[in-house]
């Protein structure tokens, strides 16, 4: 399914959906959108989304839901920034076990010196609190330290049994490495586990994306990263890694790795990643869109497991970030997964 990028939802611009989260107690859809309160203030959309064994037959958005500061305030544009107030750049978001607060993330507000954050809002967006950053993810005033602009907290999952976050930068840390660059892996990215009970960053694993084809050492601003993660039974994570070149050349491939204890170094203490200080984790493709059967693909942001079909089957669903720009499009993949793999769209 695809939408254009004036698409109206009660009063709202609806684009720029970084995140999908399916929540079975009330048969919901959550989405954030990235707009730093340029369109409209900084919110999240509920959906209803119906599929079955033969294909998407419906996508119907619900309510949206306005991100309040910590002033219960809606959060200004940053064209009207308020002084000591970030204006966010919402990239994940996941309801809590129960269904009466969501965890959403912001990559930062850097150009007004406000790093990227945690924080956990009530179902109707008003603020709960901060949860704290992994060491080292907060801004840094060292030349080469610290998270890269706009390459931060992009990811997002809650484990099977409920009691772990585990959150993914998008990019390297700069003192873990350089980007992916054509041909060149990059840097290590880290995924750092929560205890949900204490709010306390406890375990950290290392992954390191692909590196970019290497026909597009002639583009400028190719990139590729991690954009979402996904819980995918009792010690394993989805990762998906999207990835762009210019004009407007979109990747995304889903990896699958494991959290058990002994899969990779932990991380979490050490300041810097080099490459005889700690063993990343293995990962096995899942997929690579591409061969997905698709007509195109966009921005491809967000992850979820949707219901399963009447025979057991999974179904992981995505969604695209359209960026609110008029050449891109608001995108749901629905994938049926086959013999511990996904299968081609529905």
């Amino acid at each position: 399914m695809r939408w254009p990028h004036d698409w109206q939802f009660a009063g709202t611009a609806v684009g720029g959906l970084s995140s999908i989260d399916y929540d079975s107690s009330s048969g919901l859809y959550y989405l954030v959108s990235d707009d730093r309160s340029v369109h409209n203030p900084v919110r999240f959309y509920t959906a209803r989304i119906r599929y079955d064994a033969a294909g998407l037959h419906e996508f119907q958005l619900q309510s949206t839901v306005p991100l309040r500061n910590a002033q219960q305030q809606v959060f200004a544009s940053g064209r009207r920034s308020e002084a000591g107030i970030p204006t966010p750049d919402a990239e994940a978001l996941r309801v809590l076990p129960g269904g009466q607060s969501l965890l959403w993330s912001s990559e930062g507000d850097f150009a007004r010196g406000f790093g990227p954050q945690i924080t956990q809002a009530s179902m109707d967006g008003h603020w709960q609190r901060d949860w704290p950053l992994p060491p080292g993810h907060g801004l840094s005033t060292q030349p080469g330290q610290g998270p890269r602009s706009n390459f931060t907290l992009e990811g997002m999952a809650l484990s099977e049994d409920h009691k772990t976050l585990w959150v993914s930068m998008e990019a390297p840390l700069r003192q873990d490495g350089p980007m992916p660059a054509p041909g060149k892996t990059g840097g290590a990215i880290r995924i750092t586990g929560y205890d949900i009970a204490t709010q306390q960053p406890i375990r950290q694993l290392a992954y390191v994306p692909d590196a970019l084809p290497s026909h597009l050492w002639i583009a400028r601003h190719a990139l590729n990263g991690v954009s979402e993660i996904l819980a995918d039974g009792p010690d394993h994570l989805l990762v998906l890694e999207r990835s762009f070149a210019p004009p407007l050349n979109f990747g995304a491939r889903i990896y699958r790795v494991s959290t058990h204890p002994d899969a990779g170094t932990d991380t979490l203490n050490l300041p810097q990643l080099t490459t005889d200080n700690h063993r990343a984790l293995q990962k096995t493709l899942v997929i690579d869109l591409a061969d997905a059967g698709l007509r195109s693909l966009d921005n491809i942001e967000g992850m979820t497991w949707g219901p399963s079909l009447p025979d057991g089957r999974r179904v992981l669903l995505l969604v695209s970030d359209n960026n609110f720009n008029p050449a891109e499009t608001t995108q749901l993949i629905a994938l049926r997964q086959e013999a511990g793999s996904c299968a081609r769209g529905l």
